[in-house]
């Protein structure tokens, strides 16, 4: 997870610069998404230290659930997140869109999206590790969050061609900003139920 916490910060600058260089809400959805990646990768590196401390007088059991109350904090920002860009979207939809400079949205998402994807096939070898363990929702948050961050980033470079091409439709921009917020609201709705479920529980 530290490469991935790395590869999210060296990100974050270049795509909120180029978001509002280029007027792009979908660009600057990626860039706050990948800084509240970057504070949620923090908490779950945290929860895995102290889920791995031995017990105490205190703490008899120790942390059993660390790694899930991180999951449930992680799935909550996302979720937090994700209302806040649909909203900002719908508001531009209704209002007008300004001009989308397609170009540099196509070129930065689509090395965002590369190096996502790179994130999440190293976060995929980490969870099957996880898994001889027992498995790890915390490490499936993470994971979950990077390959939606590669599909969102996917899907806005995929607005910035057709934005290029058309030299108009500027209305893309905020409508797949508000289309990849519902995914992932949605994907991260059932992680919050399954870690909810795994909190409960007295295992």
């Amino acid at each position: 997870m530290w490469i991935v916490l790395g590869l999210n910060l060296a990100l974050v600058g270049i795509l909120v610069s180029v978001g509002i260089g280029a007027h792009s809400l979908g660009v600057l959805a990626e860039g706050a998404d990948y800084l509240a990646d970057a504070a949620a990768i923090g908490i779950s590196l945290l929860a895995i230290w102290l889920s791995g401390r031995p017990p105490t007088a205190t703490r008899p059991h120790g942390y059993p659930k660390a790694t899930a109350w991180a999951a449930l904090i992680n799935g909550g920002w996302l979720l937090l997140l994700t209302m806040l860009v649909s909203a900002t979207a719908i508001g531009r939809l209704v209002s007008g869109t300004r001009e989308v400079h397609g170009l540099p949205v196509l070129i930065v998402s689509g090395i965002a999206a590369v190096v996502m994807v790179i994130g999440a096939l190293i976060l995929g070898g980490d969870e099957d590790d996880d898994e001889d363990h027992g498995g790890n929702l915390n490490m499936r948050a993470v994971l979950l969050d990077t390959a939606a961050d590669a599909a969102a980033a996917a899907a806005v470079a995929v607005t910035g061609a057709i934005i290029l091409a058309a030299r108009g439709n500027y209305w893309l921009d905020p409508a797949v900003a508000l289309a990849v917020s519902g995914v992932i609201g949605y994907h991260s709705i059932r992680l919050l139920r399954r870690v909810i479920t795994a909190l409960g529980s007295d295992d």
